[in-house]
């Protein structure tokens, strides 16, 4: 468990700004205890820094987690969110997209989102900005990507797709051995 390096710490923010800008300050800057990032084996956990100091007398090897896993490095250095963040980044999204209950099932397959069922959208939500997928009763289901702004979404037609899958509720059932 170390801090992240410049870079690190660069191309994950760059990451997690898409999805609720400058509210990345929200996380750290907390009222009840201050929050830190830290990586342990290519995984940015989000972990209380009380909590951090007690951790340091587990060894590394022994570590399995710690916090909250926000996302994993790549070997090529890219970042991947991981749903396990979801409850904090929808806190704080600037970008939202609501589905119909006839969409909730293809999006927790992990289909992507098309026309047809969506709800409600953010207004001014532009193209390949990072948006959180919410069920009509506003429980948050997962997150993506835009793939075009709000306002070329109203020209298209029902079968085009208007969200980029990138991580659903689904994938603690999918991805449970792979995912901590």
């Amino acid at each position: 468990m170390r801090p992240l390096t410049e870079l690190e710490t660069k191309t994950f923010f760059e990451k997690l700004a898409k999805y609720i800008g400058r509210n990345i300050t929200h996380l750290i800057d907390r009222g009840d205890e201050t929050y830190c990032f830290r990586l342990h084996r290519d995984r940015v956990y989000y972990v209380s820094e009380s909590v951090m100091r007690k951790a340091t007398s587990v060894g590394r090897d022994q570590l399995i987690s710690l916090g909250i896993c926000f996302g994993k490095f790549t070997k090529t250095g890219k970042f991947r969110m991981h749903v396990t963040c979801l409850e904090y980044i929808a806190q704080y999204a600037k970008h939202k997209v609501w589905i119909k209950p006839n969409g909730e099932m293809p999006f927790l397959y992990g289909n992507h989102v098309v026309k047809a069922h969506i709800g409600r959208v953010t207004e001014d939500t532009p193209e390949h900005q990072g948006v959180i997928v919410y069920s009509m009763t506003d429980v948050p289901l997962g997150f993506g990507v835009t793939a075009r702004s709000t306002s070329d979404t109203r020209k298209m037609e029902p079968t085009a797709i208007v969200v980029f899958h990138q991580a659903d509720i689904g994938e603690y059932l999918r991805q449970e051995d792979t995912l901590f």
